[in-house]
């Protein structure tokens, strides 16, 4: 698999990453071993997790595959903290908490450092600098070899870029950020995208497939076996469920049947390709799911096809997002 550097970092990652949301309470640890071994004997390397995924089953099973199955030096192992299961604060960007949340994640994933360590989101009750100082702390005791964040809009993505390229030496430079994005989402092109492409930042889309939508398996019913079936993941689906979603899934088909492949491979080319884009991070139940996932590597889109996919899916973008003299 192609590797491509995060950003403006000298760090190469595997141009998809595996994603673990469902690891530990989905995908038990045989399905989880398999995912993980099909992804690495593809040449994948980027494998993205949470402390609060599972509960924190995600990454103690992530732990103890790479303690016995997969080499720790072959994987680059990114993970996030800041959200919390308390109600009356979502999230938590404190310098203790997180510093605290990093420790146990390490002692879960069983190993001494991760390789990518990301707010996964911002907190408004938090001054930004206590939030971006843990950065540094992880980074410059060794704990995490690079820095990032995860949904931040693009004034909070700036911001804090800024701030740490303030005082080179001191800060740690941003070297990640992770949103949704996909032919069904492109909300993050606005101004995250561009303040990313700027600042030298990596952008990591998570679902990259629509929250699977863009497969077309909903194109005419739910299948009992999907997310959108379940019963905790039926409503992450449902928003992409409406009329505006169809007529995109319908044009991914529509490309997919002309270039005689699947719509999955469309919808995870297109958006592999797009500009500052670093890696998608695909989720998958299965190892015959991932392995379809991971066919898109042999497939550019032709340009007319990226085109007409832009023009099917473009979201309205009306001052002051973009230069007003274009408007």
């Amino acid at each position: 698999m192609e590797q491509r550097h995060l950003g403006r970092t000298g760090l190469r990652v595997s141009r998809i990453g595996l994603g673990t949301l469902t690891w530990g309470r989905d995908t038990d640890e045989h399905d989880a071993a398999d995912l993980l071994k099909t992804f690495w004997e593809a040449g994948g390397s980027l494998v993205d997790t949470a402390d609060v995924y599972g509960d924190g089953e995600s990454e103690y099973l992530l732990g103890r595959l790479i303690e016995g199955l997969i080499p720790r030096r072959d994987l680059v192992i990114s993970t996030k903290a800041g959200s919390v299961p308390d109600p009356d604060r979502r999230f938590d960007g404190s310098r203790g908490h997180l510093l605290s949340a990093l420790d146990a994640s390490l002692a879960r994933l069983g190993t001494d450092y991760v390789d990518v360590w990301q707010v996964h989101a911002y907190d408004p009750d938090t001054p930004l600098e206590e939030t971006l100082q843990a950065l540094d702390l992880a980074v410059s005791s060794g704990r995490a070899r690079y820095a990032g964040v995860s949904n931040f809009c693009g004034w909070q993505l700036a911001k804090a870029a800024t701030w740490q390229l303030a005082a080179p030496g001191t800060r740690t430079r941003l070297a990640a950020t992770q949103l949704e994005y996909s032919l069904l989402q492109r909300g993050i092109e606005r101004e995250v995208l561009p303040a990313a492409l700027d600042l030298g930042i990596g952008l990591l889309p998570s679902s990259p497939l629509g929250r699977g939508v863009l497969t077309g398996k909903y194109r005419n019913a739910t299948p009992a076996d999907s997310r959108g079936a379940s019963e905790h993941l039926a409503p992450f689906v449902a928003p992409y469920l409406d009329e505006t979603a169809g007529h995109i899934v319908d044009a991914v088909q529509t490309a997919a049947d002309g270039l005689a492949v699947t719509p999955l491979q469309v919808a995870l080319a297109w958006v592999r390709d797009r500009p500052g884009v670093t890696a998608p991070i695909v989720g998958a139940r299965n190892a015959q799911q991932l392995t379809a996932a991971l066919s898109v590597e042999a497939l550019s889109l032709p340009d007319e096809i990226c085109r007409a996919l832009d023009d099917v899916s473009a979201p309205v973008h009306r001052y002051p997002d973009h230069d007003w003299s274009t408007l």
